[in-house]
């Protein structure tokens, strides 16, 4: 077996994977299987022609798994999805993945990236987007971390906050993105729950059943997005949201405040407000500092942006905007927002235009260019 053949073949076998559509870490693993085939067969069989002999195996390979995640995909929109109210089913195998896939010997962020994209079944792109990274940095880290565990023994669990945010996340993609995994992400973390008496724990329930609960408003019969101001609160579930501010209440007065409970405290005064006019914006940004301190996140940060414009005005919240790297995202579509609300329509218009470029789905793009389509008809004479 030629191994130096081999190797020099990979790099182009897997740039011709990722031009025929495969997204980059899908075409990885495709590749490497084709090369666990080719060191199978090519000892008694070499290919006349290796290169195209690995480019066939490979892709055959990554078609099989595609099918195998749509049906996946298929099997799991079956599932109601609305996530019940009440104690947690029996523990199951998945939860156990999520522990093991965050192995001791991985740092916290690699073991997340490849706890979602084996378990979670998140792809290398909604990762990378997910921490703010060019999509070949996460694949990168992603091979890293299966080379580190492919030669250990799955018998040390990792930490309970390693999985909090591998749920958050997977959360996170099922409630915005393209793969609905959010009810889920509530499945899993109420298992936890009933196993981990933590308050992180139970405030990243509470958040995610508050989030969940304005589900059904989020988007018009047509598909489109419906900001939150223009959401309407009849629809909202409001058992949902009983559960979520009962879980979270009986978490704060343990005083072991975390992000996670910080960010359901805010989904809750969201919550609690009849109207959004009535929001209680002034607490809300108070909130927001806590999650600053706590996390320094710059995500934090834009959104707090957004919170002290609607408290203090929106010239208090572009000053706090100028202080962030406006290539962070959704940087522009919060400018463009402060720039509307304070009266400067053509450079609002042309930021949610920029913003649209720029979004991570289909469902935002098409919100974004609307503003920006409404705003410029506005200027009109």
């Amino acid at each position: 077996m030629d191994e130096a053949l081999l190797r020099s073949l990979t790099p182009s076998v897997l740039a011709i994977l990722v031009r025929r559509g495969a997204d980059f870490a899908a075409a990885e693993d495709a590749v490497q299987d084709a090369l666990v085939e080719a060191v199978r067969v090519w000892p008694a069989d070499l290919p006349r022609d290796p290169k195209g002999w690995l480019v066939t195996v490979a892709w055959r390979k990554f078609l099989d798994q595609t099918r195998a995640d749509a049906a996946r995909r298929r099997r799991e929109d079956l599932v109601d999805e609305q996530p019940a109210p009440g104690p947690a089913p029996a523990v199951d195998d998945t939860l156990q993945l999520y522990f093991l896939c965050a192995h001791p010997s991985l740092t916290p962020s690699s073991a997340i990236a490849l706890t979602l994209r084996a378990v979670g079944g998140l792809t290398t792109r909604q990762i990378a987007q997910a921490y703010l990274v060019p999509e070949a940095t996460m694949a990168q880290r992603i091979s890293r971390a299966k080379r580190t565990v492919s030669g250990v023994q799955f018998d040390r669990p990792g930490d309970v906050a390693t999985v909090l945010r591998v749920l958050y996340l997977v959360f996170n993609e099922g409630y915005s993105g393209d793969v609905d995994l959010a009810a889920e992400a509530i499945r899993l973390t109420r298992q936890l729950a009933a196993q981990v008496d933590h308050p992180e724990v139970a405030g990243l329930l509470a958040l995610m059943l508050l989030h969940h609960a304005r589900r059904a408003a989020r988007t018009a019969p047509d598909g489109s997005l419906v900001p939150l101001a223009e959401q309407d609160r009849s629809r909202w579930d409001t058992e949902l949201i009983a559960e979520g501010v009962e879980i979270l209440q009986a978490a704060l007065a343990r005083d072991r405040l975390g992000e996670f409970q910080a960010q359901a405290a805010i989904a809750a005064l969201h919550a609690d407000a009849p109207t959004a006019g009535e929001t209680d914006w002034v607490q809300i940004v108070e909130w927001y500092d806590e999650l600053v301190r706590l996390t320094d996140s710059p995500v934090v940060r834009l959104n707090r942006a957004v919170a002290v414009g609607e408290a203090d005005g929106p010239r208090a919240g572009l000053a706090a905007l100028a202080a962030l790297d406006a290539l962070l995202p959704r940087h522009a579509a919060v400018a463009a927002y402060l720039h509307e609300r304070d009266g400067d329509l053509a450079t609002a218009a042309r930021l949610y235009a920029e913003a649209a470029r720029k979004a991570p789905n289909l469902a935002e793009r098409d919100h974004l260019t609307r503003q920006a389509a409404r705003l410029n008809a506005l200027r009109r004479p």
